[in-house]
């Protein structure tokens, strides 16, 4: 019993002393992707302050200098977690743990979607209160309570359609947005065609009177 004993302690002992040195290399790596993580958020960070992205914006009344940080903060997060991602693999590469590498490059490959998605997040919400200043400007003459009413709605429609395109490129039920946006579009091509045709009918049955009368 007590041969056994050893003989798995021994085993135990020297697999332990094996793995110590990739346990040490794969910390080392680790900890410079979180180093490197660190330093190129706060690089992004940066360059955006350095561009000024947000004064422009709040400037020109497209976005609130609080929301355009909370963008940047977002995006520069996003990154930092990729890099992380990216140095974590080698390192359970290093500690032998090959299934959990697998499942990180998937998330890792998946991770410029979501890059993407924010990106497309924040030229939506710009393109929105864009069109909704010009909408509201456009139409003062109608009355405060109609363009107010005018150009939220357009700010709506606008970042509805931006959440179909952001769930789209994160891959989430794809067919079911597929067949929403195909709803929507047919829905206002036939809401237009109405609107036309009855609005025309009038000016049609002026038209074919007019043109009954020359040929009598």
């Amino acid at each position: 019993m007590f041969e056994v004993v050893n003989s798995v302690l021994g085993r135990f002992w020297v697999r332990l002393i094996d793995f110590i040195p990739d346990f040490l290399g794969g910390l080392i790596i680790f900890l410079i992707g979180i180093v490197s993580a660190s330093i190129l958020k706060q690089l992004l960070l940066t360059l955006l302050k350095f561009l000024k992205v947000n004064n422009i914006l709040e400037k020109t009344k497209l976005m609130p200098k609080s929301e355009v940080e909370m963008w940047e903060e977002i995006l520069a997060e996003v990154l930092r977690w990729t890099v992380i991602i990216l140095f974590l693999i080698p390192t359970l590469e290093a500690w032998r743990l090959s299934r959990a590498t697998a499942v990180l490059n998937q998330l890792f490959f998946y991770l410029p979607n979501v890059i993407v998605a924010v990106i497309i997040g924040f030229v939506g919400i710009v393109l929105a209160n864009l069109s909704a200043n010009l909408v509201r400007q456009s139409t003062k003459a109608a009355g405060k309570t109609t363009s107010t009413t005018l150009s939220a709605l357009t700010r709506s429609i606008i970042v509805f359609f931006t959440v179909l395109v952001i769930l789209n490129q994160l891959g989430v039920a794809q067919d079911l947005i597929r067949i929403l946006f195909t709803g929507i579009v047919a829905l206002f091509a036939i809401a237009g065609g109405l609107a036309i045709g009855l609005g025309g009918k009038d000016i049609a049955k002026e038209m074919l009177e007019k043109l009954r009368t020359k040929m009598k």
